[in-house]
């Protein structure tokens, strides 16, 4: 029985071993078509491996930074992301007495994007625009899922504290500076929090997808005023279809619980955790995963008819 046992285990451990040599080589493959990627016919458009290459070599940049300077630029980004919130409180003041207060947050889309355009083109880490960057090294093999949730948690927890200071200097200067009152804060609030939790969570599943592909088609750009062009189109869209961002989702929710009695706590952990979780399901599968399997199909398919 010993000996058999044990040359079971042997043909086991062979092959394990070669079900190991056989995911190194499709690795190797892998690598080297990303390593051999270039432009579409030499011109000026990125093909999908060029694309793919730059976000996992990103995304490893940002792996490799100190976490101190990751934490700092995260919060940089929260507090960024405010100047959105700015806005849309200022519009919403301007607008109220004039138009219906659908329209006015339909108007919203206009000046939503400009906090995404100081956050992006600043080179601040934002959540959901890192979301898939940083989860593509993981499914190349170069990180491990722990160090990507490690490196979520530093980049949430500095997004939601700038996030919390802006609302806070909001909620004092705009009453100061006349531009909205607290009214307007808590309305804004309560359209954000509106909703149960699974519509939450859906709307951010498909606000983490636009995110995510934003950061696809900003590396896919090789000019300032594309970038901005699509930074525009993609965040204006989240704004125009209401759908729920994380970030600054939690600057509205947040200020609302401030100046209302009517947002309470839950209201914000139920927005926050839906939405959170969510944003990561559109960023890191419904863009990471399949731009990053359709690659990986495509050169298994070459692979086998060579």
């Amino acid at each position: 029985m010993k000996k058999e046992d044990s040359q079971e285990e042997k043909i086991k451990e062979k092959e394990e071993q070669e079900k190991n040599k056989e995911q190194e080589k499709i690795q190797e493959n892998i690598d080297k078509e990303l390593k051999d990627s270039t432009s579409v016919s030499g011109d000026s458009t990125k093909s999908h491996g060029e694309i793919l290459k730059q976000q996992i070599i990103e995304g490893q940049e940002t792996y490799n930074r100190n976490p101190r300077s990751i934490l700092l630029s995260s919060i940089t980004a929260g507090l960024e992301i405010g100047f959105s919130y700015l806005l849309l409180c200022s519009l919403y003041s301007f607008f109220i007495e004039s138009v219906s207060e659908s329209t006015v947050y339909k108007l919203m889309a206009l000046v939503y994007p400009v906090g995404f355009i100081l956050v992006i083109l600043g080179q601040s880490i934002l959540f959901t625009e890192q979301t898939s960057l940083l989860t593509l090294p993981v499914l190349n093999n170069k990180r491990s899922v722990r160090s990507l949730f490690k490196i979520w948690g530093i980049v949430i927890s500095g997004n939601l504290l700038g996030g919390y200071i802006m609302a806070i200097i909001m909620v004092w200067i705009g009453p100061k500076l006349e531009i909205f009152e607290h009214s307007a804060i808590e309305k804004i609030a309560e359209h954000v929090t509106d909703y149960n939790g699974i519509v939450i969570f859906i709307s951010a599943i498909l606000a983490g997808w636009l995110m995510g592909l934003l950061s696809w088609l900003i590396t896919s750009s090789r000019d300032g005023m594309s970038r901005i062009i699509l930074i525009f189109i993609v965040t204006a869209t989240m704004s125009f279809t209401g759908l729920h961002h994380s970030i600054i989702g939690s600057v509205e929710v947040f200020a609302g619980m401030l100046v209302s009695s009517k947002i309470v706590f839950l209201d914000y952990l139920k927005f926050q955790s839906f939405a959170l979780i969510g944003n990561c399901i559109g960023g890191g599968v419904f863009v990471a995963l399949l731009k990053y399997r359709a690659f990986v199909y495509n050169i298994d398919m070459e692979r086998r008819n060579y």
